[in-house]
């Protein structure tokens, strides 16, 4: 399981990667579209980001999932938009506010088995875990 400086790490290669080639390189990761998830820190009160891949997309909804490489605790951006699902999303064609929307019961298993079925290194992380790793859905606010 990676650690957190390695996670951070691979954050800001990515970042780095996306401004020397001028958003050329770096919107897509693994075969999935990347996005910046911007939250509000749920202690700072700061705005932090996070650049993340969506294994999943529904018009302007799409999904990212917190699996944090299959860590045992959830990635700070997840408890940051557990706690203030306000946030802003970029990805290659701009900027939006989004509200996120932990999903759960069927709906969960039901993107999970779609994700997995396209993506299978999130069921690789699941099996590193003992806690159920969440899919939030990224929402347009009307």
């Amino acid at each position: 399981m990676p650690s957190e400086f390695a996670l951070k790490s691979m954050n800001q290669i990515h970042r780095v990667l996306l401004k020397v080639s001028a958003g050329h390189f770096g919107w897509t990761a693994g075969k999935m579209p990347a996005l910046e998830l911007t939250t509000t820190g749920r202690k700072s009160g700061q705005r932090r980001s996070s650049m993340l891949t969506s294994p999943w997309q529904d018009g302007d909804t799409m999904a990212v999932v917190a699996s944090a490489g299959g860590n045992d605790q959830h990635p700070a951006w997840f408890l940051n938009l557990r706690d203030n699902p306000s946030v802003t999303v970029r990805t290659k064609d701009g900027t939006s506010e989004m509200k996120a929307r932990i999903t759960s019961g069927e709906e969960r298993t039901d993107l999970w088995q779609q994700i997995t079925a396209k993506h299978k290194n999130y069921a690789g992380y699941q099996t590193k875990t003992e806690r159920e790793i969440p899919v939030v859905l990224l929402e347009t606010v009307d």
